[in-house]
């Protein structure tokens, strides 16, 4: 038997379409990535934007997701929401600009006069925060580049959830928090069902010559929507009721208190690892040590509340090269921008007093690069089966 080719191959939904993949992607079989891999990735790049201010390296960061979104996203409802995320980011910038602009501190010899918006007196108890007044160019770029970095941030988990499917990513949760997983997934349903139901009821109208613009119209959408969604709920709740949804299984009151209390105190030191980790003057003990003691306290409560909990995974995901791949490619992207080894930590944040042009170091920017190797590492996407034209 002769070797099957790429073109020959299958995948979910039949056989791959003619010239649905080139070059390197012939190589390989279509599939959908793992979404921890994702999630790895994109919080871990995130993680690298949180330790720069550099414009150009948040730029840069920028344009690697758009790469990677438009070499591995999938024609998926869910897959079609970043463009949202940059408009909440230019949001994010817009906001923090003007706010800059209201609460001015005033302009020194030194900075580039933009100009002036009237000034509104404050009381003395409101002392050091000035509204209105001058307004500098350093000002305005100062908040600029804040906004630009927490933009960046919205934007790796925006990339995020473009590249991973989250039913697939509720399935991965612990057993603990199998009630909370079922419900983000039903209300992640919610949204998409709503609009099928409200085109097949437009649908259904104009077939019927129905009214279908005008108050009328809508009261008469209306109603067969929400008698569509309640039977839609009715069989929903039958369903999880007939799968076991909801039963206590072997937890004793003791379990589940023991459960409750280690997840509490994990928490608690979790919060009190991250601020040791921020304010310099606490004990030390409040920093990594109070965070791993946090950490797995919350990993004894979540192991000990999962085993009251029995699931079945149909066809689980694999975690194969590409995953690791991918993973490594955003870990690593933060652990270089974190060791500061083969430059220097100030290139990271440039000041902006005195005004000057930011520099593009070296390894910085090799490290963001490498996380855009994500984008051919994964593995391309699965083809949407179109319906095959009728001969004529």
């Amino acid at each position: 038997m002769p070797p099957r080719t790429a073109a020959a191959r299958t995948s979910v939904g039949g056989p791959l379409p003619s010239g649905a993949l080139t070059g390197a992607d012939e190589r390989r079989l279509p599939r959908t990535l793992h979404p921890l891999a994702w999630w790895i990735w994109a919080l871990a790049l995130a993680t690298a934007v949180s330790r720069t201010n550099n414009p150009l390296l948040l730029f840069l960061v920028l344009a690697v997701l758009g790469y990677v979104i438009g070499m591995r996203r999938t024609e998926a409802p869910w897959a079609r929401g970043f463009k949202y995320y940059l408009y909440l980011a230019l949001s994010v910038v817009a906001i923090r600009v003007v706010f800059r602009a209201i609460f001015a501190s005033g302009v020194t010899p030194h900075d580039h006069f933009l100009f002036s918006l009237p000034h509104i007196p404050t009381p003395d108890w409101y002392a050091g925060i000035q509204l209105g007044g001058p307004v500098s160019l350093e000002a305005l770029l100062s908040a600029a580049v804040d906004g630009l970095r927490l933009a960046c941030m919205l934007c790796c988990v925006g990339a995020a959830n473009t590249l991973a499917n989250p039913k697939r990513a509720l399935r991965i949760l612990p057993g603990a928090l199998y009630e909370l997983g079922v419900a983000v997934t039903v209300s992640i349903s919610v949204a998409p069902q709503l609009v099928q139901s409200v085109q097949r009821v437009h649908r259904a109208r104009r077939l019927r010559a129905g009214r279908t613009k005008g108050l009328r119209a809508l009261r008469g959408i209306v109603v067969p929507v929400l008698e569509d969604a309640l039977e839609r709920s009715l069989r929903l709740a039958a369903a999880m009721d007939s799968r076991g949804y909801g039963r206590a299984g072997r937890a004793t009151k003791t379990s589940r208190r023991l459960t409750g209390a280690l997840m509490l105190l994990g928490m608690c030191g979790l919060c009190a690892g991250a601020y040791g980790l921020l304010d310099a003057s606490t004990p030390k003990f409040l920093g990594l040590p109070a965070l791993a003691v946090g950490a797995l306290l919350c990993v004894a409560g979540l192991r000990l509340g999962g085993r009251r909990i029995t699931r079945t995974a149909y066809r689980p995901d694999p975690w194969r090269f590409e995953e690791w791949a991918v993973a490594a490619c955003g870990v690593l992207s933060a652990t270089l921008l974190f060791t500061n080894v083969g430059f220097d930590a100030a290139e990271l944040n440039p000041s902006i007093y005195p005004l000057s042009w930011p520099t593009l170091p070296l390894v910085p920017t090799a490290a963001i690069l490498l996380a855009g190797a994500a984008g051919f590492l994964a593995p391309p996407p699965l083809p949407v089966k179109r319906p095959e034209k009728a001969a004529k």
